[in-house]
């Protein structure tokens, strides 16, 4: 092992959860002249298993990525109907590979609001991976921040408590990341310089990473930048 290499695996020992905002899969296809739903396909099938090997190498329990946003049925439907077509694919395949290895899925988002069969597939392989612990790796589905926290509250005044027990733990029991720490570090890819609502309460402390490179282009060469410039920070959690 390189010192570089060692160097890492050191950091990533004090690294519990890494969130990736999955930006730039349409204007990297339009770059290349491709169609919108290229950019997304190439990510599924040449970057996310990179990222979760990589993440399983340093030993990172856990890894957030964000691939369909409440906002996104907003898009041309072509598009979309690409994209769930995409996500069927996913879950009939790609899935897979990552069980084998070991890796516990999870849902965040109300995937009931996906076609029917999609949904099914999800909870059929959030339900098959339950017991495996080499690393957790959630996809954010018809996510936004604001909608699980809209949706907490909601579970929680349905549950028939009082003003006085709604405190901080109770909402983060209510969480679609209930039984997953905060995000140490969130990286958003594609140049932009804003969260746009993900994880919009669990990170309140997260160190952040923004990069103009593309998602399709975000190698783990890119990934290892970003951890180095994490190693470089403080941490002082308002302190």
């Amino acid at each position: 092992m390189s010192d570089a290499s060692s160097s890492l695996v050191t950091l990533a020992k004090n690294i519990k959860h890494i969130a990736i905002l999955m930006d730039g899969n349409r204007r990297w296809a339009k770059a290349k002249g491709l169609g919108a739903v290229n950019g997304h396909e190439y990510v599924v099938n040449h970057v996310i298993e990179p990222l979760v090997d990589r993440c399983i190498e340093l030993g990172i329990p856990y890894l957030t990525m964000w691939a369909f946003s409440t906002e996104n049925w907003d898009r041309d439907r072509n598009e979309l109907e690409a994209i769930m077509q995409l996500f069927r694919m996913a879950f009939e395949k790609k899935v897979e590979d990552l069980h084998r290895k070991g890796v516990r899925l999870r849902i965040l988002g109300e995937i009931e609001k996906f076609p029917k069969d999609i949904a099914k597939q999800a909870k059929r392989w959030v339900e098959i991976s339950k017991n495996n612990t080499k690393i957790t790796v959630s996809f954010a589905l018809n996510y936004g921040g604001r909608d699980e926290i809209l949706r907490a509250v909601r579970k929680l005044v349905a549950s028939g408590v009082n003003a006085e027990q709604v405190t901080e733990q109770a909402i983060s029991l209510n969480l679609d990341t209930t039984d997953v720490p905060d995000p140490d570090l969130i990286i958003r890819p594609g140049g932009q310089f804003r969260l746009s609502g993900f994880m919009a309460w669990q990170s309140v402390y997260s160190e952040l990473y923004f990069t103009p490179v593309l998602m399709p282009d975000f190698t783990i060469t890119e990934f290892d930048k970003a951890l180095e410039d994490y190693g470089n920070r403080k941490r002082r959690f308002g302190k």
